[in-house]
């Protein structure tokens, strides 16, 4: 399973979201064919550019809940200071990410910020 983890100021287009998943998933080679679905925090349910994204992926938006995030919070790699006063966690696009792929999931690397949206590509411990 390979997930794209979404972060985004309040109110952000899809082609922001789109732009910064391309770049993410660029960064590491991959396309938008290799992913499984893109995840998010709960708190994030209502912006409407993360589920037009990945409804025209076809692809499910994993809506993860704070106690799922904050668990994984020590397996960032980027810390940022806006992003723990705002969302309580070091990046909320890193942990949605490293939560929603699984137990044993890991980042390809750290997040990619484009515009007002970040995006951070985890992989599930049985992928290589």
């Amino acid at each position: 399973m390979i997930v794209a983890g979404i972060g985004c100021k309040k109110g952000v287009a899809a082609h922001d979201i789109r732009a910064a998943l391309d770049a993410a998933l660029a960064a590491h080679g991959l396309s938008s064919a290799s992913l499984s679905a893109l995840a998010t925090a709960k708190f994030k349910h209502a912006e409407t550019a993360i589920t037009e994204t990945a409804h025209a992926l076809r692809l499910p938006v994993l809506l993860v809940d704070n106690a799922a995030l904050t668990a994984v919070s020590l397996r960032t790699l980027t810390h940022s200071h806006h992003s723990q006063s705002v969302t309580g966690t070091p990046s909320l696009s890193e942990t949605a990410a490293l939560a929603a792929a699984g137990q044993h999931a890991r980042l390809l690397g750290p997040r990619v910020v484009v515009g007002g949206v970040t995006c951070a590509i985890a992989i599930d411990g049985g992928r290589s």
